[in-house]
C-alpha cells in the first residue's frame, strides 16, 4: 500500500488507477469535497448512484459502480456507501460500513490499480487513522495507493 499527495481523479484520468473509490450518503448526493469533483468527471458514477434507491439504509456497507472509459482505457469508480447522511454535527461515516465496502472491492478487484482519497475522514468527520486501519486491514496486500489531496 502507497500513501502519497496528488489530485486522485487527474492521476485516474492519466492512467494511474484502474479503480477509484469515493465514500459516498445514501441520499445520491455528490455536492461537495471530492464528490463533486469525480461527480462532474465522471458521470457514470452519478448513474450508477441514481440507480440505486435515495435514502435506502440497507445501502450502506454496499457499493454501486460507474464505468468511465477513455481513449486509452477504462476507469471504475466505486461509490462505496460509508455514511447514511451528508448532514449533522455528530461523525457521519458509519466504521462498520467503511469494512464492508472494502470487503467488497478486495472480491471485485483483487488485481486492479485502487486509489482511495480520505474517504471518511474529512466532511464525514471520521478520525482518520480508524479508516486507514480499515483499509489497511481490508486492502493491504492489494495494489492501493492512497491519495492525500494537493493540486
Amino acid at each position: 500500500m502507497k500513501i502519497i499527495l496528488g489530485d486522485l481523479v487527474t492521476m485516474a484520468l492519466e492512467g494511474k488507477f484502474d479503480v477509484i473509490v469515493q465514500g459516498c450518503n445514501c441520499f445520491c448526493r455528490m455536492r461537495r469535497g471530492i464528490a463533486k469533483t469525480i461527480s462532474d468527471t465522471f458521470p457514470e458514477a452519478v448513474a450508477a448512484d441514481n440507480e440505486t434507491h435515495r435514502g435506502d439504509k440497507n445501502k450502506l456497507g454496499g457499493i454501486s459502480v460507474g464505468m468511465h472509459v477513455t481513449d486509452s482505457h477504462i476507469i471504475q469508480v466505486v461509490n462505496a456507501y460509508t455514511q447514511y447522511s451528508w448532514e449533522g454535527d455528530e461523525v457521519l461515516v458509519d466504521y462498520d460500513a467503511v469494512r464492508s465496502c472494502m470487503q467488497i472491492v478486495r472480491t471485485r478487484f483483487p488485481h486492479s490499480r485502487i486509489g482511495i482519497p480520505l474517504i471518511g475522514a474529512k466532511l464525514a468527520k471520521g478520525d482518520w487513522s480508524i479508516i486507514e486501519r480499515i483499509i489497511i486491514e481490508e486492502l493491504g496486500d492489494l495494489d492501493v495507493t492512497i491519495v492525500h489531496f494537493q493540486e
